[in-house]
């Protein structure tokens, strides 16, 4: 994908499995314009005990983009093996939302659901010695032509602080993607229908202590990275952890020394919050609202009001913290009416940006998915996927809004310049960030920032 992102998962992983006396090697993919001599050359002399592989997202979850991941990873793992005897292991949050689906689909040997700090290295140590792997916290394996999965365990995340992000070469990332990574917790308590975060991460809230989130960035700092977006779900639940990290970095000063992006709940906003996150140095919120109208919030499982949206966006005007609205449209009870009701309400709100995305993706494991779960052959699948998994992209649009959703969001969104929406008609209103050249270009001349507000300050250079 492009612009691309820095693979934080696999700079936390390979720092776990160093502690744990193993030798991490990481091939880097992403940074290389020719894959496979990259890949010959990192296993001549090498016998290594197995090789991972991180599959952080299955497919672009955008109903007009519709690009799945899964065939090129596959693709990947066919010519690893052709390579070296070793076990394939897949792992990630992507990979975590329908494991044995996606074992069985990517034909590696081995999976781990959730956390992998603990897991990876005792998978090793059981591969070594040839000891049995059942009984392993989160391990998904094949008997036969069976694939079985234990239970995941979420680690104690303090343990593995702080992290020192130095396995990933950082500085390059930053100035091909634009932003670094860091997240100060993991896991999600939300009861969103369509999410698949608390089915990837697990629905406990496992908090980074605030000291250890400002160790990390000290450390991207002391890599050239300066302008960052946080990874949580949502790093204002709960609110008073968002507040204890901010003070750590206004403590340190850091606040001074970068830039930083979130994604928030309107529904935990105030104005002390929105103030200590500005002095900590955070200049942009992305609040995930999905509607504004309040059958629509009911039925996705949203705790906020459209009372909430005016009241977070009014906030971060006041702190002087610009905001990304993301609509989700489309969702069981949709009507024109409704959509009507919340592109009004956001145009009034007046945010910087608001993206919307027209057609909820189904994944396995979730709520919304149980509803679905004897008609998967009535979803709309963008591409010739196979229909009945929802481990390929699959999206439910209401029937209600007619045989042209697309049309009738973007007459009621018109010209209004702080939209984003793909419409399929104008390839030029894309804003998804698959192969967004644009964004890229931007990086490129010195850019930097969440992708929507990039988007929004190159607006006045070309159209997006």
């Amino acid at each position: 994908m492009r612009p691309i992102i820095a693979p934080i998962g696999l700079d936390y992983i390979a720092q776990a499995v160093e502690a744990e006396g193993f030798e991490p090697v990481v091939v880097d993919l992403a940074l290389s314009e020719d894959r496979d001599k990259l890949l010959k050359n990192a296993f001549l002399g090498e016998s290594p005990i197995l090789v991972g592989l991180t599959v952080r997202n299955i497919d672009d979850c955008y109903m007009a983009g519709g690009e799945c991941f899964l065939p090129d990873i596959r693709s990947l793992i066919g010519k690893l093996k052709s390579i070296t005897d070793a076990p394939m292991v897949v792992g990630g949050v992507g990979y975590s939302i329908d494991p044995k689906g996606a074992l069985e689909d990517l034909g590696a040997h081995y999976g781990i659901r959730g956390d992998g700090e603990a897991a990876l290295p005792e998978l090793a140590r059981r591969i070594l010695k040839g000891a049995d792997v059942s009984n392993i916290p989160g391990i998904v394996y094949r008997s036969g032509n069976v694939i079985n999965e234990t239970p995941s365990l979420p680690i104690n995340i303090e343990k593995y602080a702080p992290k020192r992000r130095s396995f990933i070469d950082n500085r390059a990332y930053f100035q091909l993607g634009g932003q670094g990574s860091i997240e100060t917790k993991r896991g999600c308590n939300q009861r969103c229908v369509y999410c698949a975060d608390p089915v990837a991460k697990g629905s406990a809230l496992r908090l980074m202590p605030p000291q250890f989130v400002a160790d990390e960035i000290e450390s991207l700092l002391d890599q050239g990275v300066d302008v960052l977006h946080l990874c949580d779900s949502e790093f204002n639940v709960p609110m008073a952890h968002a507040m204890d990290v901010c003070k750590e970095l206004i403590n340190r000063k850091l606040g001074d020394r970068l830039k930083w992006y979130a994604y928030l709940s309107p529904a935990f906003f105030s104005r002390e919050l929105a103030q200590t996150m500005r002095a900590a140095g955070c200049v942009g919120i992305n609040f995930g609202v999905d509607s504004a109208h309040p059958k629509i919030l009911k039925y996705l499982g949203r705790n906020h009001t459209e009372k909430d949206i005016e009241s977070a966006t009014g906030e971060c005007k006041r702190a002087k913290i610009r905001v990304m609205l993301d609509l989700l449209l489309g969702a069981p009870g949709e009507t024109p009416d409704t959509v009507k009701y919340t592109i009004e309400k956001i145009k009034t709100v007046s945010p910087d940006r608001a993206g919307i995305s027209l057609g909820v993706r189904i994944f396995p494991g979730t709520s919304i998915a149980k509803q679905f779960q004897n008609s998967i052959d009535d979803l709309y699948r963008p591409r010739n996927y196979p229909r009945k998994s929802l481990l390929y992209p699959a999206f439910y649009i209401s029937p209600e809004l007619g045989s042209d959703p697309a049309g009738l969001v973007a007459e009621l969104v018109a010209d209004d310049p702080r939209f984003f929406f793909a419409d399929t008609r104008k390839k030029d209103r894309n804003y998804n960030y698959n192969e967004n050249l644009p964004l890229v270009e931007a990086i490129a001349k010195g850019h930097r920032g969440a992708y929507w507000d990039i988007l929004r300050r190159i607006a006045g250079e070309r159209k997006i």
